[in-house]
């Protein structure tokens, strides 16, 4: 049986690139899907495909109760995925008050209204990343779902103590049916923040922009494509609904194969064949240094596995050949 055929779907910034694939993912499986976005902001994968059109979409401030109790009671929400968020590390560094309001204030808002209205919620999935982690020596990769949370700079911060948020209010004293997702990079066709290096690294290398760099190619980190991470928030929220005893618990996901922004950026430009403009950005990097990002990150699947079968299925090299061919056909429009 197709468990989301005709399930109410509340999705927080479906706006975003990965809100957006998620929404395509249920709209197929047969979804009623609700979206909640900042502003109609329509560069932007979701009005792109032209899932809008499909859905119903609420507009407002993150940090506003009452419209999320007014939308999770009145249209009797089933499942809720958490994925708004001010996630841009440089921003959350010139604007820690920004940021700790949208990922902290903007968290408890969305859980309070749940608290009040709980009866038709079967799933709430919380979207956190590994930054909530902090920086951990490299012997002690992969991050494990026990460690501590040790974050330093805004955006790490702000993701961790909405974990710590979501976790309270999963705990024995209101037991709302939520879990929390700690995942690696996500990266796929629609991620339209060109700040981020495989779209960034993709526009230059098809020669539509120049590649800034930001730092000296050294930074490491894991990727995972947004459709593995779309088929893995199905599965968990699927699964909280059917296993309620799982509320509460955290889940890394990543391949445990950590790559430098420097090795993402060859496999790009050599996907594309422009050689002669890789070496000039390589020559440019080496002189970088970055502030406000941790070093060296990566993640295995263990803990999914064991609980949900899960594991990735596509390749970096396969996954970034996809988004090549989809960047190419945005970008020539």
């Amino acid at each position: 049986m197709n468990y989301w055929s005709n399930k109410k779907v509340l999705i927080t910034g479906i706006n975003g690139f990965i809100g957006g694939n998620l929404c395509n993912f249920l709209l197929k499986k047969g979804a009623e899907v609700y979206g909640f976005i900042r502003n109609h902001n329509k560069e932007t994968f979701l009005f792109y495909e032209g899932l809008d059109k499909k859905i119903k979409i609420f507009s407002g401030d993150l940090c506003n109760k009452d419209l999320f109790s007014r939308i999770i009671s009145e249209e009797q929400i089933n499942s809720i995925f958490h994925l708004a968020a001010q996630v841009e590390v440089g921003v959350g560094m010139s604007n820690p008050y920004l940021t700790f309001e949208t990922n902290v204030r903007g968290t408890y808002s969305l859980l309070e209204a749940c608290r009040l209205f709980p009866n038709n919620l079967k799933s709430i999935v919380i979207a956190s990343t590994d930054k909530s982690y902090g920086s951990y020596p490299k012997e002690k990769m992969p991050y494990k779902e026990n460690y501590p949370l040790l974050p330093k700079f805004p955006y790490d911060t702000s993701k961790a103590c909405a974990d710590l948020v979501a976790q309270s209010y999963a705990n024995d004293v209101y037991k709302l049916p939520i879990i929390i997702s700690r995942f690696c990079n996500i990266y796929g066709p629609g991620q339209l923040n060109f700040s981020a290096v495989v779209p960034d690294g993709i526009r230059s290398a098809l020669k539509y922009s120049t590649f800034i760099p930001r730092s000296d190619g050294s930074m490491t980190r894991d990727f995972l494509h947004v459709n593995d991470v779309c088929k893995l928030y199905l599965l968990m929220s699927e699964e909280l609904a059917n296993k309620p005893h799982i509320r509460g618990e955290i889940f890394n996901a990543g391949p445990n194969e950590p790559v430098s922004v420097k090795q993402i950026l060859e496999i790009i430009f050599n996907q594309v064949g422009n050689n002669e403009d890789l070496k000039k950005i390589i020559k440019v990097m080496k002189d970088k240094k970055t502030f406000g990002e941790i070093d060296y990150q990566c993640m295995d699947f263990k803990k999914v596995n064991k609980y949900f079968g899960w594991a990735p299925t596509i390749s970096l090299e396969e996954g970034l050949k996809i988004s090549l061919d989809w960047y190419k056909g945005y970008l020539s429009k």
